[in-house]
């Protein structure tokens, strides 16, 4: 019998350990694919965003705002709803993700920088080919990813569905 919440559990990882487990996914073969956000109140929407992303690659690699990071971007007063914890362990619940973070900065740069994702992903409000790092849609590490070699990609929203929307109701 498999031990799911062991198995989950694993996939909670600090940077380090991302970086160690990312050099034997790359000796397999693996493509490894890296997203990033709150991912407060889980949702359709999250789902299917993760899921989508997933199938970019082989490895699915999710870094998380801490407590912190939330509150600095301003969302809400009350944001983050859950705590860090708890929203790493739910995405790690998720079978395509591989491997959860967290990151503590405005932006998760330094993350990519040092895991140099095959594919980096965004959501469709960002745009795969905007440059100009002042610019909302700029997707934060795009000119990283695809100066070594990597690809960056979008992934259109799932209409009505978002952690804005179910907080207003």
């Amino acid at each position: 019998m498999q031990d799911h919440w062991a198995l989950t559990r694993s996939k909670l990882m600090s940077l380090e350990d991302v970086l160690a487990r990312t050099n034997a996914w790359r000796l397999a073969g693996d493509k490894i694919v890296f997203t990033n956000g709150c991912f407060d109140v889980l949702h359709l929407g999250h789902v299917t965003y993760l899921a989508k992303a997933a199938s970019l690659g082989t490895r699915l690699i999710v870094a998380l705002n801490t407590d912190e990071s939330v509150r600095a971007l301003n969302k809400a007063p009350n944001r983050p709803i859950h705590n860090e914890d708890a929203r790493q362990f739910v995405v790690a619940g998720l079978g395509f993700v591989d491997a959860v973070l967290l990151f503590h900065d405005a932006t998760p740069l330094s993350t990519i920088e040092a895991i140099l994702p095959d594919v980096l992903v965004k959501g469709a409000d960002y745009d795969a080919k905007e440059n100009n790092k002042e610019s909302k849609k700029y997707i934060v590490g795009s000119d990283i990813v695809l100066k070594n070699g990597g690809k960056v990609e979008t992934i259109d929203l799932v209409t009505g569905h978002s952690t804005t929307l179910i907080l207003a109701k």
